[in-house]
């Protein structure tokens, strides 16, 4: 049985892409903050949504998926319900596993999960860390827990801050890549529609032949730049606006600012 304790949007995709991997809804059991909430998702998915600590007492994974500003409260309600041998996956930002561990009356293994938001499409960067008392058979549990809707990498916990500031904010950065070039289409002239199709399609075509080709960027981006050519002279401009040290310098301040909500 698996449990999902605070099924917002990042829970719900979670479910859903166990049920579409195969997971049948009497296998997995929910709970919400609020009862409409939990009507919906019996509803939706013929899930059964309990009460968090019957959900706790009875599953042999347990999720947690509230905001981190939640987990105290919540584990503080359930940590004494979670039975010796539960693997616990936590999937709040910032929040370590021994923060977890500590506020669990039995000895269970937790695994802290940082996601991003193409969970919604079953795209999403899962990165998954092991704590003080999870093996090697939770890690893989973990991983097949999370696979249906992404890609699943291990690090050591240590740089869970910096993969929040990579992957878990990343979308964002693109997103942010993407209102620019469309700003620029309409400058040029081209309708915002146009605009927005051609460079959605170009940010598409370029992450799949990322993924699909095995090619390093450095060379994707050079058999695009033909010498004395239009992308070249755009390619100056980034350097010459330090667009690259922007880059790093944005990621490194996301990283530092986990660390600090991490420190409350």
């Amino acid at each position: 049985m698996i449990a999902i304790l605070g099924t917002g949007k990042m829970g719900e995709a979670l479910l859903s892409g166990l049920l579409r991997a195969g997971r049948r809804p009497a296998e997995v059991v929910v709970t919400a903050r609020r009862p409409e909430r939990a009507a919906l998702l019996r509803e939706r998915y013929g899930v059964d949504a309990v009460a968090n600590t019957e959900a706790a007492a009875k599953a042999a994974v347990v999720v947690l998926a509230v905001k981190p500003q939640d987990m105290g409260a919540l584990l503080e309600e359930v940590g004494p319900h979670i039975p010796a041998g539960t693997l616990v996956v936590s999937m709040a930002a910032g929040i370590t596993t021994g923060f977890i561990e500590q506020r669990i009356a039995a000895e269970a293994p937790v695994v802290r999960v940082m996601s991003n938001t193409p969970v919604l499409v079953d795209e999403a960067m899962s990165v998954i860390s092991a704590g003080a008392h999870a093996g090697e058979e939770h890690l893989r549990l973990a991983e097949e827990l999370l696979s249906p809707v992404g890609k699943v990498t291990r690090i050591p916990e240590s740089l869970q801050d910096a993969a929040t500031a990579l992957s878990g904010s990343g979308p964002a950065y693109f997103y942010y890549l993407v209102e620019a070039m469309v700003d620029a289409g309409i400058l040029l002239g081209m309708p915002r529609a146009a605009a927005l199709d051609m460079v959605i399609q170009s940010a598409v075509g370029a992450a799949v032949m990322l993924r699909d080709s095995g090619e390093h960027p450095v060379l994707l981006r050079e058999a695009v730049t033909s010498p004395g050519g239009t992308t070249i002279a755009a390619i100056r401009e980034l350097e010459r606006h330090g667009v690259r040290a922007a880059v790093l310098e944005a990621i490194e301040a996301a990283r530092n600012r986990g660390r600090e909500l991490a420190g409350g």
